[in-house]
């Protein structure tokens, strides 16, 4: 799988960060503010960092937060993790001229794969193999330390059904919209480019060697380590995705299509271990 690349020799000639957002280099390219032209990283970094910075406040069910005296119980989760959305929706809409470089088309093959996606990673999941394989190893606390919030407002607040549903869209918001596109933009446009080739700005999306391929499996596996092997699946069919249409938006679209049916599977299921 090695230096497989697409056929784009004017783009990756380029010399300018610019060349990071061409998807079609017969389209003008849309001004970018002087601040981010020139730290073209910003687009793919500073909201993944200001999601996950703010996330590791959250508390989970067994342990809340807890540094230096200071406690967030549980029962705040909700809080904190509306601020963590409401933030990196800051984040992102400062760096939106970035996101707009990138073509904005998403191909049925792109929904199909997300549509295909959340089945592999429900059933991968249920079956439970990390803590199989780990636990007699002594490893079973990697497992613990990938443990998800899980909470579920319907049963925190059976009685106030509009602040329950109104957090359940919050979730749904930042599971199907804010995270896809932070995630794939983070590790996609920026990380495996990176390893392509350090002037990561003049490798055109979609160009895929085996290192990066590796990469693109392995930072996600230790982002969710109670799923590896789920997420060694998904992530791989995205990357599959990535090298097949050299379209970063079909990859965010992919992503948005798994964990909005994810998220419907937990509320119909009441597996919220997964949310």
């Amino acid at each position: 799988m090695s230096n497989l690349t697409p056929n784009t020799d004017d783009v990756s000639k380029a010399n300018t960060p610019l060349a990071a957002y061409i998807v079609n280099p017969a389209s003008p390219i849309r001004p970018l503010p002087i601040w981010l032209s020139r730290n073209p990283w910003l687009t793919f970094v500073l909201p993944f960092a200001v999601f996950m910075a703010v996330g590791s406040f959250e508390p989970t069910p067994e342990k809340p937060f807890e540094l230096f005296g200071f406690t967030i119980e549980y029962s705040a989760y909700p809080v904190v993790y509306s601020v963590k959305i409401f933030l990196t929706m800051l984040a992102m809409a400062a760096v939106w001229p970035g996101y707009r470089q990138f073509a904005f088309r998403v191909s049925p093959l792109a929904i199909l794969v997300g549509a295909v996606g959340v089945v592999l990673w429900v059933g991968i999941t249920k079956l439970q193999l990390e803590s199989r394989m780990l636990t007699p190893l002594g490893l079973g606390w990697l497992v613990d330390f990938g443990t998800r919030s899980a909470f579920n407002p319907l049963a925190a607040w059976p009685d106030q059904p509009l602040l329950a549903y109104g957090f359940l869209l919050v979730r749904f918001w930042g599971l199907a919209i804010v995270v896809p596109v932070i995630e794939e933009f983070f590790l996609r446009g920026l990380v495996m480019r990176y390893v392509v080739d350090p002037d990561w700005w003049k490798v055109p999306f979609g160009t895929l060697t085996t290192s990066a391929a590796v990469v693109g499996t392995l930072v996600p596996m230790a982002m969710h380590p109670a799923e590896l092997l789920a997420a060694a699946v998904w992530f791989t069919s995205i990357t599959w995705l990535m090298f097949k249409t050299k379209n970063i938006w079909d990859c965010v679209a992919a992503h948005a299509v798994t964990n909005l049916l994810l998220g419907v599977w937990v509320v119909a299921s009441g597996e919220w271990h997964l949310m």
